[in-house]
């Protein structure tokens, strides 16, 4: 089956389960509509969960009638974090998300008054100036941070790499929360009797030759949480892999991209419980200013897998491996086409029914980004060919995601036949969600939705013979 015959099948099954589920939500906040402004710094895998995550939140608990999104990309510009949050301001949103930090700081020079939360935002005190930060900012701002334990990260340099001497930290210079985490874990490092050297880039322009400066000299590179870096792993990658020097990573899109082993948090899930703080905020009334900011409540020792390979290392047991974008999208669908068949068993009609719809629809959700990533990021590969022509392919075109060349190595795992094996999987799991979703429709039709607001009527029968 090829790509846009899965495509097709998940449009077609989420449209099922919405309509299935449409008189579920009607007792969230019926009388009162919200508009949220998000600002997100610039766009990367970290980002972007936090943010889908948030938004998640906001609608299961107020409703997705009940609330309206401005999202807004600043492309890593402080200047435009700027615009966007005066705007906010300007339309009079009943909320504001700012994820990251250049993004909290913009927002809350735009308004002493409109609650804001912050998101992926590593050290609240050292993003706003506050001395002897006690853990809730007061006023109008509160949040969530993606600070990852700093002593326990040295220690897992120490533990994976421990006749190393030098350590390089590379980071952007003019994120303060950056800054703030080299401070931190070089004085840990120090401690375990590393040679700790800092090696900062201004910008997107010279991420490649601090890079190689940094590898030229170090045993073991470290990067932060750090959204230059996080939008720039490729170019990090295309030096220190073939420098056989290891980077352990503040965060898993980083490893993803160049890293070895992170100590990693789920931005999804920070986004979440951002959001329910928001949902709080709004519908119950709460006071943001007595809110302290909240951390991912677990870390989790994860290896980039490829990049373990090239470099000879084994990890040791406790790590994770990091699964591949196409292959969790697949086992996500899996569970998608249980929770469907389960669900119509129930009756859909029933409280337990709709709740495993409602539970589907959330898992769905998660796949369809996914799958749009994986279509976006196979755009004119051949997949019969071989993966080292699909991946050259792949860097000599433009990539949706604003890589140049594309990250295919970060976007769905290095060995790109792993996206032949995951559509497959997809499509045998996603056939039985069909089936299970088309049982309340086998007489009629289903609508599959192409292209926003134009809608395209197929038999339901069609479904089954898209192989």
């Amino acid at each position: 089956m090829n790509i846009k015959k899965i495509t097709a099948l998940l449009c077609a099954v989420v449209i099922v389960l919405s309509l299935a589920a449409c008189g579920s939500n009607g007792d969230k906040a019926e009388n009162k509509h919200y508009t949220v402004g998000i600002c997100q710094l610039v766009q990367h895998d970290a980002l972007d969960a936090a943010t889908k995550g948030f938004r998640d939140a906001i609608t299961d608990a107020l409703g997705a009638d009940n609330v309206t999104f401005d999202e807004q990309n600043a492309a890593g510009d402080s200047a435009t974090c700027a615009t966007i949050c005066n705007g906010f301001v300007s339309s009079g949103v009943d909320l504001i998300l700012a994820n990251a930090t250049g993004a909290l700081q913009a927002a809350a020079a735009a308004t002493k008054d409109i609650p804001i939360l912050g998101t992926a935002v590593t050290e609240y005190g050292v993003a706003l100036g506050i001395d002897n930060f006690s853990g809730t900012v007061g006023g109008n701002i509160s949040g969530t941070s993606d600070l990852a334990p700093l002593d326990q990260q040295a220690a897992m340099i120490q533990e994976l790499f421990p006749d190393a001497k030098n350590v390089g930290i590379i980071y952007c210079s003019g994120e303060p929360n950056s800054v703030y985490q080299c401070d931190v874990i070089e004085g840990c490092l120090t401690e375990e009797g590393y040679t700790v050297a800092r090696y900062a880039f201004t910008d997107t322009n010279d991420v490649t030759s601090v890079a190689q400066t940094a590898a030229d000299n170090s045993d073991v590179i470290y990067i932060p949480t750090d959204n230059t870096a996080a939008s720039n792993t490729e170019a990090i990658a295309n030096v220190v892999i073939p420098a056989k020097v290891p980077v352990v990573a503040g965060e898993e899109g980083i490893c993803s991209g160049c890293g070895v082993a992170t100590l990693s948090i789920s931005y999804y899930d920070l986004g979440y419980a951002t959001g329910e703080m928001a949902a709080k905020i709004l519908a119950d009334g709460a006071d943001v200013s007595a809110m302290p900011v909240e951390f991912a409540p677990n870390v989790t020792k994860k290896y980039n897998a490829a990049n373990c390979e090239a470099l000879n290392i084994t990890p040791p047991e406790g790590y994770e491996e990091i699964v591949p974008l196409a292959e969790g999208a697949a086992s996500t669908m899996e569970e998608v086409a249980s929770l469907v068949e389960q669900a119509f068993a129930a009756g859909l009609d029933t409280q337990e029914g709709a709740g495993l719809l409602t539970q589907a629809q959330g898992k769905f959700s998660g796949a369809v980004d996914a799958l749009e990533e994986i279509t976006a990021c196979s755009a004119g590969i051949p997949m019969n060919s071989s993966p080292a022509i699909q991946l050259n392919n792949a860097k000599n075109r433009d990539c949706p995601h604003g890589d140049s060349p594309c990250s295919v190595s970060g976007h769905l795992g290095r060995d790109t036949q792993s996206l032949t094996a995951a559509v497959t999987d997809i499509s045998t799991l996603m056939l039985g969600a069909a089936r299970a979703a088309s049982t309340q429709a086998r007489a009629g039709s289903l609508p599959l939705a192409i292209h926003g607001s134009q809608t395209l009527f197929i038999p339901a029968k069609s479904l089954m013979s898209l192989r």
